[in-house]
């Protein structure tokens, strides 16, 4: 059984991990959009958007950093994302940053779908996961408001 466990706890590790790098990417190309917009818009995307996808990664990394330690376990390596190409446009970036928060919580949904946090027995993990999926749940939603806005 701890066999199972150990390896239970390491593939979770690897998911969150996995959802930590979406949003460093996302992070990355709300960044890009931020330095194409007016100061007053790039404002607003950061309280509006940049804000919370950032809280959200520091929270996933947290949740990831403490279970690893309480299982001594290795910590993620999170490196920061590339950049891209700044010629791209405020609006592709605005999409490729709400696709990547949807694929974080696409991972992190199905971890939690899984029962693995559960077979686990860690109520900190569980409640951590859901906070990061609590902050980044309606950021399709803002993407798309403020994107509607751009240029009015």
């Amino acid at each position: 059984m701890p066999y199972i466990s150990a390896d239970a706890r390491r593939e979770l590790l690897h998911e969150i991990a996995r959802a930590a790098d979406h949003l460093s990417v996302a992070l990355s190309d709300l960044s890009e959009a931020f330095e194409l917009l007016d100061d007053a818009t790039a404002e607003r995307l950061e309280d509006e958007l940049f804000s919370p996808v950032q809280t959200a990664y520091g929270r996933v990394r947290r949740t990831h950093g403490e279970f690893a330690r309480r299982y001594e376990l290795p910590e993620g390596d999170f490196a920061p994302a590339v950049r891209g190409a700044p010629g791209r446009g405020v609006k592709a970036f605005l999409d490729d940053a709400a696709r990547e928060v949807q694929e974080a919580d696409t991972a992190l949904a199905t971890l939690q779908d899984s029962m693995l946090p559960v077979e686990v027995g860690d109520p900190e993990l569980r409640g951590g996961l859901a906070q990061v999926r609590e902050m980044i749940g309606s950021f399709q939603a803002r993407a798309r408001d403020f994107g509607r806005t751009l240029g009015r």
